[in-house]
């Protein structure tokens, strides 16, 4: 790019030396004016863009191991009839059931990711790495890597993972809040497994919401998009990436017109809280509710009549009563219009907004109350209703130490699973919880393995109550529930 600019400037000057100064500046002038904005009309080459994506968007093959898994299946057709209260089954509230052991295959499947450093950082789709054993990364010139994960969203649909290498090529990120609708963009991946493929389109739409995630404000496109894209990049023609394509809208499962991508505006705080605190910093206004527009249309089929003072916005169905709106005065009822100057006319609008947030960050809202309009600053809260950094659960917050059941264990206990608590040093555990108790289930989830236990401890670290509801045996036989809080008391 920068030779190119350079034969424009020696252009220039023998413009300069043929015309008068006033032709020169005319000339220029209009030079400037075609490169800020295209010709109406002329084709866009687009293998610009396509020579900077290929080598930074890499093929994820995806590993499952087979396991041994249980699966509970009724022991006959009357057994909950002849023992309704599980007496003769296992104090697990197992009773009236078997449980069987079954040999899972082997899954494979691969996606797409996209290099966004070149110490090997690469980012991929939530969904195309989750639960997978093995992970194996190839570049567009065959080198093989292995990669592991360093974090992953479900609400976003996104995850970061990591491979060891240096110097490999990257992807520059742009940004997707200055994509119009229109503007020609490549999809960039390994659909059917067929290597670096590249496809075209124009964006269709912006901040589409289509309920799949948590948080969305999907960038539609109509360049094709197929299994095996999940991952791979979005590039406008600047060769920059702006967006993680996730998904396509199709009744067949093949592509029939539209995909969708992540907005880079979301995934770069994604990304960084993934870094950072290995689970992403949620700021929440704490409100429920839907686009204005949609609201409306339902009453009317309804037959009501209703006058919010705008058909754009989002009305406010629920608001929390801890949360950061009902601290900053907004009610049900009431339809915000603008955050921090910015019109929002759709909820996936006011989420992309709120995704570059973290609790404790301040926003000035706009609103209708009652048609009156209102502004109001709101401190956000985290989904815990506060303001603080929260980190990605870990085990060692409980202070104990677990092993599953052996086979001796069970047949004493009557049970067909659960973890023994081995040794407690301190911690969430301690006073609660003793030596020899048995976990059958934790927040109502059976607890067969460790890694379940890691999983319910990570989900509740995340959640508004951060409480273990535990149910298990106490070494003397008899079936207890504990409580144990995973935050500061």
């Amino acid at each position: 790019m920068k030779k190119f600019q350079n034969i424009l400037l020696y252009t220039g000057v023998v413009v300069a030396l043929a015309f008068s100064a006033g032709a020169f500046i005319k000339a220029n002038a209009a030079s400037t004016s075609s490169q800020a904005a295209p010709v109406a009309g002329q084709p866009v080459d687009l293998t610009y863009a396509a020579e900077k994506a290929l080598p930074a968007v890499v093929h994820i093959k995806y590993l499952q191991n087979s396991k041994v898994q249980e699966v509970e299946v009724e022991s006959n057709p009357f057994g909950d009839f002849f023992d309704p209260f599980g007496f003769f089954g296992n104090p697990g509230g197992q009773g009236g059931k078997q449980r069987r052991q079954v040999q899972t295959p082997k899954r494979e499947a691969s996606g797409s990711g996209v290099i966004i450093s070149a110490d090997g950082y690469i980012v991929t789709n939530n969904h195309v790495v989750n639960g997978a054993d093995e992970l194996t990364v190839t570049l567009n010139d065959n080198r093989e890597f292995s990669a592991r994960i360093i974090g992953t969203d479900e609400t976003t649909d996104l995850a970061l993972i990591k491979v060891d290498g240096k110097n490999l090529p990257t992807l520059p990120i742009g940004d997707s809040d200055k994509l119009k609708v229109g503007e020609w963009v490549l999809a960039v991946g390994n659909p059917f497994n067929l290597n670096s493929t590249v496809t075209a389109g124009i964006v269709s739409a912006k901040a589409r919401s289509l309920g799949a995630n948590g948080v969305e404000s999907f960038i539609q496109t109509d360049a094709a998009i197929n299994a095996g894209n999940s991952g791979g990049a979005l590039v406008n023609t600047s060769g920059e990436l702006v967006g993680i394509n996730a998904m396509l809208y199709s009744q067949t499962g093949s592509y029939s017109g539209y995909g969708f991508a992540i907005p880079t505006t979301i995934m770069n705080k994604v990304v960084d809280d993934l870094k950072k605190y290995g689970t992403v910093q949620r700021a929440v206004i704490g409100i429920r509710g839907q686009d204005a527009h949609n609201y409306i249309d339902a009453q009317k089929s309804q037959g009501n009549e209703v006058d919010l003072g705008t058909n754009e916005g989002i009305y406010i169905a629920e608001v929390d009563e801890d949360g950061a709106g009902a601290a900053a005065g907004l009610e049900k009822g009431d339809v915000i219009t603008n955050i921090d100057g910015k019109k929002v006319t759709k909820m996936a609008e006011l989420q992309e907004y709120l995704a570059n947030k973290r609790p404790g960050d301040k926003v000035q809202i706009t609103y209708l109350h009652k048609k009156n309009k209102k502004t109001a600053t709101v401190t956000l809260k985290n989904t815990q209703g506060n303001t603080k950094i929260m980190k990605e659960g870990d085990m060692d917050v409980l202070g104990a130490n677990f092993r599953e059941v052996n086979e001796q264990e069970k047949r004493q206990l009557e049970i067909n699973y659960g973890l023994k608590v081995t040794n407690v040093t301190g911690g969430a555990m301690k006073g609660r919880v003793n030596k020899g108790f048995v976990i059958l289930n934790v927040n109502n989830k059976p607890m067969k393995s460790i890694s379940d236990l890691q999983a319910v401890v990570k989900e509740a670290s995340q959640s508004k109550d951060q409480v273990l509801y535990i149910k298990g045996i106490q070494p003397s036989g008899k079936i207890d529930y504990v409580a144990v809080p995973l935050g500061e008391e």
